[in-house]
């Protein structure tokens, strides 16, 4: 499926900053599975410096930094990909030796997978998660299964609740709540998933999105997604990852289905926030964000500017996935 997505950000600062320093993660990735197309960033004002880097995980960001004073930001990122899906495949390894392939051993054989074991910043390990995680790991089951159905019951038991959560929401906040929006799932995920010893990371990315029955997608109206992925050992070597999306319960081998834009991965929200900075001055702000996924094929039917929503403001300059 080839999808066009425009991600519009927009900061109003009041006073104005003086100087700032951004970092954004606003470039889909391009792998074997998802084929960059094209990618634009449009900043204003023009940033007086801007570079762009991979960090640790493999992801593309951008840096730029604004030295003039400014009262608005706009970020516009466009970019064209073409998906592909796979089905999730068999795993016969279980969760069990899944764990034991990442207790640590001396002279044992080091896997990148292993950071993902450890708890971060958004991802704590705390008993209250184990204690959830626990029906779905029953002996022997295999780890691919026992992370399924670990989906299975957050899309069940949890409500999806706008605005019930903040960009900083603790995960066990979310988890006894038992509401939050798709960022609180995916770390809630996570967090059951390392607590039971089992690789898992965050994505963060893109959904494409149908209206209601008798309505027209509105320009605009989408939203940044995130989901997890969980590590499984007897896949090929660079094919282990498979994705879950407990917000939507959709499940897939490197994505949950072509309707799917991944735009990077992470250790939790907080390695890959789409846009987050350091100002000097702009005492307040209030920050808007516009998205829109659409098929190419009906990109150029749409007019018009992206209506901007407004989404919760955050103090830290970091963006929220909903």
């Amino acid at each position: 499926m080839r999808l066009q997505i425009t991600h519009e950000t927009r900061y109003d600062y009041l006073p104005a900053v003086e100087t700032a320093q951004h970092m954004a993660y606003l470039q889909p990735v391009n792998t074997r599975h998802q084929q960059l197309l094209s990618h634009s960033l449009q900043i204003s004002p023009t940033p007086a410096q801007i570079r762009q880097t991979q960090d640790v995980f493999g992801n593309t960001r951008c840096f730029f930094s604004l030295q003039s004073p400014h009262t608005v930001l706009k970020v516009v990122a466009h970019s064209v990909v073409e998906t592909r899906t796979r089905p999730v495949p068999l795993s016969r390894i279980s969760w069990e030796q899944t764990r034991e392939l990442f207790r640590y051993q001396s002279g044992g054989q080091f896997d990148a997978a292993t950071e993902f074991v450890f708890a971060s910043p958004f991802v704590p390990k705390q008993a209250e998660f184990a204690a959830y995680a626990r029906p779905s790991f029953t002996p022997g089951i295999s780890v691919l299964a026992a992370a399924q159905d670990l989906m299975r019951r957050i899309h069940t038991d949890f409500i999806y609740e706008s605005q019930s959560t903040q960009v900083n929401t603790p995960a066990l906040q979310a988890l006894a709540q038992r509401k939050g929006v798709c960022q609180d799932f995916a770390h809630i995920m996570i967090a059951c998933l390392r607590v039971m010893g089992i690789p898992a990371r965050y994505v963060s990315g893109y959904l494409l999105t149908q209206p209601a029955p008798g309505t027209v997608k509105l320009t605009g109206s989408d939203a940044s997604h995130a989901w997890g992925a969980v590590y499984v050992p007897d896949l090929p070597p660079g094919e282990r990852w498979c994705d879950l999306d407990p917000t939507n319960n959709r499940a897939g081998w490197h994505s949950p289905g072509e309707d799917y834009v991944t735009l990077a991965t992470g250790r939790d929200f907080a390695d890959v926030s789409p846009i987050r900075g350091v100002i000097h001055g702009g005492a307040s702000h209030t920050l808007s964000v516009g998205v829109t996924v659409e098929p190419v094929a009906n990109y150029m039917q749409a007019s018009g500017r992206p209506k901007i929503q407004e989404q919760t403001q955050s103090p830290s300059q970091r963006q929220s996935q909903s």
